[in-house]
């Protein structure tokens, strides 16, 4: 089965070929330069952006496969959660290439394709844990397989990359602060008295990530107000560990309290090298097999939208050009 996925939810437009669950190649356009002169994204700038790229980006991903439309079995878009003017560009874009092409249709959730993206470089056994955490979500899943998930805990709140876009921000750092914040990081201290660890003193798979942002908020004011200097690279190695811990805890947690001995994590946060070294860690300690995707594979991607309308469509799932995008789209909720 030759599938083309289509990714537009949010600030990334991108397209790959997917043959089999298999990634052949892909292409991407990437946003970030034009949102990051407003500090965010600007979601009509990106619908923009969207129908502007996708043409291109399909003629020349068609071009390097040496491959026509009409060889496409499926074509297979993210239809939410994510920014609805970015969605319905890629849904619109997805229903007339399959129309044209007379291609299946395929409508996929984005945040299934984000936890299945973990099984694109090495085969995913089920049952797992998926841990997926990034601007928009920060959730714990129980994969009973590659077409059911089940939540097991989220934010009550902030998700863990909007606390770190938040900080970044604060400290006025350029959008998107995440990947400068890694790099802050490693050339900081971190000190564990300096910020609370975020709603550990309980026994849910729930996570909280408001307040600790609120305490780098009246640290920097204090010392602000008292003329205490401070030093970037410790203050973002402490925010950062004590955001690891509390993904690293309730994971392993789950882990254990559910008896899996598996575990993926997914979504952008998850390129982040403290969390990815200190969950190998700790897995390797609780006999636990880590699966972590590429930072290429974390970060929003065509190819986990192949690999999910693979999986679905071997299910038996088949989509009429009746589907809408939906931006606040659930997946396994309780």
């Amino acid at each position: 089965m030759l599938c083309l996925g289509i990714e537009s939810s949010c600030d990334e437009t991108a397209l790959a070929v997917v043959r089999d669950g298999v990634l052949l190649d892909a292409v991407l356009a990437s946003q970030a330069d034009i949102h990051a002169l407003f500090g965010g994204v600007v979601p009509e700038l990106a619908s923009r952006e969207h129908y502007r790229y996708l043409g291109t980006l399909f003629d020349q991903l068609m071009q390097r496969l040496d491959l026509r439309p009409s060889d496409l079995d499926v074509v297979a878009v993210s239809r939410g959660p994510g920014l609805l003017g970015s969605l319905l560009v890629g849904v619109a874009f997805a229903k007339a290439l399959a129309l044209g092409c007379g291609a299946r249709f395929l409508g996929v959730n984005h945040l299934h394709a984000h936890l299945l993206a973990a099984g694109l470089e090495n085969e995913l056994r089920f049952p797992a844990l998926g841990l997926l955490v990034s601007g928009g979500h920060t959730h714990i899943y129980r994969m009973e397989s590659p077409s059911r998930c089940i939540v097991l805990g989220k934010t009550l709140d902030d998700a863990a990359g909007e606390a770190f876009d938040k900080v970044g921000k604060i400290l006025g750092l350029a959008y998107p602060g995440g990947k400068l914040m890694d790099a802050l990081a490693r050339q900081g201290r971190a000190d564990a008295r300096l910020f609370p660890r975020p709603y550990l003193d309980n026994d849910n798979l729930d996570f909280s990530f408001s307040g600790l942002k609120s305490a780098v908020l009246n640290y920097i004011n204090k010392a602000h107000m008292t003329g205490e200097e401070i030093r970037v690279p410790d203050l973002v190695a402490s925010f950062q560990n004590a955001v690891v811990e509390a993904l690293v805890s309730r994971a392993v947690l789950a882990a254990k309290e559910y008896g899996y001995d598996k575990l993926a994590i997914a979504g952008g946060v998850a390129s982040n090298s403290a969390l990815r070294a200190a969950m190998q860690e700790a897995c390797d300690k609780a006999h636990i097999r880590f699966y972590h995707p590429s930072p290429i594979f974390c970060t929003d991607n065509a190819a986990m939208i192949g690999c999910a309308a693979y999986y679905e469509y071997k299910k038996g799932t088949r989509h009429g050009w009746d589907l809408n995008a939906i931006p606040n789209l659930k997946l396994g909720e309780r």
